[in-house]
């Protein structure tokens, strides 16, 4: 049975600093290693604030995982709005991901690693992270079918971009990006040979 979501009120300036600041710490450390009062130490606001704002831990993680989720689909749509052709869009996915990975905060996705952390005992984060995964999913395939692809070839070519990031993750290069998009290229390349047949 799924869990309704518990939508926070809006933050003000104080909480979406408190947010930053987790995500950062989360981010650095991992979720259970992060303790609130260190948060309210880095931030500088009192912890009775934080739960004032956010009620407990468990709040406060997933208002940083939909915060990463709104940041990451703006990620996206920015790195394909201004390309022109429907099937480069696909490709342009990578490109953004290859420079999300040289940034020296990269610490993987934020949604694999709450899962792998938390997900099997908290139906709350599984599902978030379930749901992330079927946004990104839902938007390469619209984007697959914009391009005159097949509609599975959205799920395949998202698969690639989430292993990609593991990839990148685990070795700390940017090359998992530049290997996936071969490997994109060459499935729409595929398709391609196929509607010229």
């Amino acid at each position: 049975m799924t869990t309704a979501a518990v939508k926070p009120p809006p933050l003000d300036v104080t909480g979406r600093h408190v947010v930053d600041v987790a995500d950062d710490l989360f981010n650095a450390r991992g979720i259970r290693s992060v303790r609130l009062l260190e948060v309210a130490t880095a931030s500088g606001v009192e912890i009775d604030e934080i739960r004032r704002l956010f009620q407990s831990k468990s709040g406060l993680v997933e208002v940083v995982l939909e915060a990463r989720h709104v940041t990451w689909s703006q990620h996206i749509a920015d790195a394909t709005v201004e390309v022109p052709d429907s099937r480069d869009k696909l490709l342009a996915i990578f490109g953004y991901l290859e420079e999300w990975f040289a940034e020296d905060s990269f610490q993987g996705c934020v949604f694999i690693n709450s899962y792998g952390e938390l997900g099997r005992n908290n139906t709350r984060i599984a599902e978030m992270a379930q749901r992330h995964k079927e946004s990104f999913v839902a938007l390469v395939t619209d984007l697959a079918l914009d391009a005159g692809l097949p509609r599975e070839l959205g799920s395949s070519i998202a698969l690639l971009a989430e292993g990609a990031q593991v990839s990148a993750a685990m070795t700390r290069t940017t090359s998992p990006a530049r290997d996936a998009r071969q490997a994109a290229a060459m499935l729409i390349a595929l398709y391609q040979d196929d509607d010229r047949s």
